[in-house]
């Protein structure tokens, strides 16, 4: 099957882009490869295929969850390999974990600093 285009990135609004930069540079490993005052980006090298990247709105509100006359709207999952140790490492950059926990085993639910939901997942392990 064909499409009609390659996904190429997913843009976060927020009021402090080099701030949400820095975090998803901790969370990744990914280095800042755009950065300018309204847009900052971070991807694997500058000129890779996919940016995950952070755009200026100055009235952004963060979604509420879990609410039920609300969504997330957009949520990202990322793969580890030791839950505990990344959740470590997500409160420690600024991250804040929410209250409700649908799966603690199998996900756990955070915020980043400008309060865009995201999860942690345990990495896929291939069968034996």
């Amino acid at each position: 099957m064909s499409g009609v285009g390659q996904l190429s990135g997913v843009a976060l609004e927020c009021r402090d882009p080099a701030a949400l930069a820095e975090f998803y540079s901790g969370l990744t490993g990914w280095p800042v490869v755009h950065a300018h005052a309204d847009w900052y980006s971070v991807g694997e090298r500058e000129k890779a295929g996919f940016h995950l990247s952070f755009q200026r709105a100055p009235g952004h509100q963060p979604p509420t969850w879990p609410d039920p006359a609300s969504s997330m709207q957009l949520h990202l999952h990322f793969r580890v390999g030791d839950l505990d140790a990344a959740e470590r490492a997500v409160l420690a950059m600024g991250g804040t974990k929410f209250d409700d926990q649908p799966g603690l085993d199998r996900s756990r639910v955070y915020a980043d600093p400008a309060g865009h939901p995201f999860c942690l997942v345990p990495t896929r392990h291939p069968p034996e």
